[in-house]
């Protein structure tokens, strides 16, 4: 386990700046479900907590600290989760965001979108491109999902929740169907939330404070969700299951659409998303080196109902639709990942290339859906 004490000479890793006009603050948010238990065995019958960053355009950055990237209970098991990730010789918790806590919001009605991370991975992991739509105008909600999260600081709790699945998901296709509908379930609820924001309550669980006309800025008339892996999954599936037509797109990170077949050699069922379609914009961005012919069965079904479309990154791998795309390049260049590690995380590709492409798919897509 690494330690989480840095050394003089551990590399600090950088994030890219996000390239849009304004300032970006970010403030966090603890949800409670209080109808609702907790269905993993750590949490077992308690009533079902999130916690969720929420990235927006700020009018004043002075004097407010910067956010870290990590917090240190995610930083000591994050190389564990994502090998080959070095543990010793990173300052894992070092690395600084460009965004600013709890800054004031910048007046104006914004377009919101929701982002769920995969399995095990924290929500962090999407900050590159959580900034890049906040700088760009958007309202950025990115949610942990505990028990599956690798490690979250849970309000109220004397120690970070961390992974507690009773099994792997990957491999059990029962549990596999649970974390979905738990995901579902926990999509509904910050959508319930943020509602209740928008109207001029206070969502936090705690009655925390949250920044000036942040709540006033929520257009909730313009609506989006993603997510990479399990996230993307949830993103396309969420959209499919809203009857109340409260989500108007969805961006696919490399999520499957199916579930795990019940034996092996067998094609799994697909998700209603896939056999269905969708009647709203649904975006599949996925990478060349983790395609495979599950990928192409199930992404071909959805596409083939017309509201779908897709783009696959030439020479990147499926981390690199994530902060791992920055990271890891770095982690190269120090000679802390070899290059099977590089390709088997990002790919080959070049950051200068990388991290851009994900973020113009990713704008342009909800700036022609959501604007």
């Amino acid at each position: 386990m690494a330690t989480g004490v840095a050394r003089a000479d551990d590399v600090t890793l950088r994030l890219p700046a996000p390239t849009g006009p304004h300032h970006v603050g970010v403030t966090a948010l603890h949800l409670v479900d209080e109808h609702r238990a907790d269905p993993w065995p750590d949490e077992a019958g308690a009533p079902r907590h999130l916690v969720a960053t929420v990235h927006y355009p700020s009018r004043d950055v002075r004097d407010r600290p910067v956010a870290p990237h990590l917090t240190p209970a995610v930083a000591a098991v994050l190389p564990h989760f994502h090998q080959p990730l070095p543990a010793t010789g990173v300052a894992w918790g070092a690395t600084l965001t460009h965004s600013r806590t709890d800054a004031p919001a910048l007046p104006g009605r914004r377009p919101v979108v929701l982002y769920s991370p995969g399995l095990a991975d924290p929500r962090a992991l999407g900050t590159t491109t959580a900034e890049e739509l906040a700088s760009r105008g958007y309202v950025v909600v990115s949610v942990d999902h505990p028990g599956e999260t690798m490690a979250v600081d849970v309000p109220g709790r004397p120690a970070p929740r961390l992974f507690a699945l009773p099994g792997d998901p990957s491999t059990d296709p029962r549990l596999y169907r649970d974390v979905i509908a738990t995901r579902l379930a926990d999509t509904d609820l910050v959508l319930d939330r943020l509602e209740r924001w928008a109207a001029g309550g206070n969502p936090d669980a705690d009655g925390r404070a949250l920044p000036a006309d942040l709540g006033r800025s929520l257009d909730l008339r313009r609506v989006g969700l993603y997510g990479q892996g399990l996230g993307g999954t949830i993103a396309a599936e969420a959209m499919h299951e809203d009857t109340g037509r409260r989500v108007d797109a969805a961006a696919n990170l490399e999520g499957f659409l199916d579930y795990h077949p019940e034996r092996p050699g067998q094609d799994g069922e697909l998700l209603p998303v896939a056999r269905h379609g969708v009647d709203r914009p649904l975006l599949l961005l996925g990478t060349e080196g983790f395609q495979d012919d599950r990928y192409r069965r199930a992404w071909s079904a959805v596409l083939a109902h017309g509201c779908a479309r897709q783009h696959v990154i030439a020479d990147a791998n499926h981390w690199a639709l994530t902060d791992h795309a920055a990271v890891v390049p770095q982690l190269h260049a120090a000679g802390l990942v070899d290059d099977a590690g590089r390709d088997a995380l990002v790919g080959p590709i070049d950051p200068a290339v990388s991290v851009p492409t994900v973020r113009r798919h990713v704008v342009s897509f909800f700036d022609r859906h959501l604007r």
